[in-house]
């Protein structure tokens, strides 16, 4: 049986939620909610896509810290196989602490570079090798994420905001991928354009089927020359949005792993990613496959 396959760092946030603002310098303020989660970015993908009953396989860094082992045990939950590519004694996961208000967001954020050596190289080739799709984020596996497309896997990949990402820096990798997933923002900045349907036909350089995530108006897609906009799930009531990026990428992959039109994919992630929304943290509301097809199928 075929499997996705992926490597980043493990995220755990830290949420305070439900307080009326955030505190000033030498003051204290208690939040009325507070939870440990698993974050966003490639790991929490790739949770969602455990959650629908797709298997994984995470290559990732653990250490023998609390946070680390929090995250083994929700892993273990996910039934997620884990390749741990960790060396040494430092934290070795990314820790956030995120102030959620009604409006609006603020983190606090610490994590330490990790550096892949030519061991981690071969190991996660070994790990990913027969993978029916693999994320990809990482230039210094450019040449594994090489091999692996020439033996079929399909490379999927996601960026979080930067100021300075540029077609030019980013190329190395959106040259190996076959799908790509910004947002209307990244997208927007990356072509240097000022509308989401402007960048998606800048992006068909890089790739015959372009997607824009145009937040709370759904997603545009782009096949063939022709542009569409598939509508947002309306029944869902936004309560956060952290994770939605992920969510809809993870139904996204989900519709290209069981071979579903290009539109159907993004509708399928249009699903995840509204249900994401809709409690605090990345990962706190989620699809299971059964309900995922049942709203599917329902359009």
């Amino acid at each position: 049986m075929s499997f996705i396959a992926g490597i980043g760092k493990t995220n755990v946030d830290l949420l305070y939620a439900d307080m009326k603002r955030i505190p000033n310098v030498g003051e204290e303020i208690y939040a009325d909610s507070f939870s440990v989660q698993l974050g966003g970015g490639l790991p929490g993908t790739l949770v969602n896509l455990a959650r629908l009953n797709v298997p994984v396989r995470l290559g990732t860094f653990l250490g023998d810290d609390l946070f680390s082992d929090y995250a083994k045990r929700e892993f273990e939950k996910a039934h997620i196989e884990v390749h741990n590519f960790h060396h040494g004694t430092n934290l070795p996961v990314n820790i956030t602490s995120a102030i959620i208000l009604k409006d609006d967001r603020s983190f606090i954020s610490y994590g330490e570079l990790i550096k892949i050596t030519a061991e981690d190289q071969e190991a996660f080739y070994q790990m990913a090798t027969g993978a029916a799709i693999c994320y990809i984020e990482n230039e210094e596996l450019a040449d594994v994420y090489r091999q692996l497309k020439r033996e079929g896997t399909v490379l999927v990949y996601d960026t979080g905001w930067n100021d300075d990402m540029s077609l030019q820096h980013m190329e190395p990798l959106l040259s190996l991928a076959d799908y790509y997933a910004p947002n209307q923002k990244e997208a927007m900045k990356l072509t240097g354009t000022d509308s989401p349907e402007q960048a998606a036909f800048q992006l068909q350089a890089y790739f015959k089927k372009v997607i824009v995530k145009a937040d709370r108006n759904g997603c545009y897609g782009l096949e063939n020359g022709e542009l569409f906009l598939v509508p947002p799930i309306n029944d869902f009531t936004h309560v956060d949005s952290t994770g939605a990026g992920d969510a809809f990428l993870a139904g996204f992959v989900y519709g290209l792993f069981h071979d579903y039109a290009f539109k159907e994919c993004i509708m399928l992630g249009n699903i995840t990613g509204g249900k994401a929304v809709t409690a605090n943290g990345a990962l706190s509301a989620y699809c299971t496959e059964e309900e995922l097809l049942l709203r599917f199928n329902q359009f």
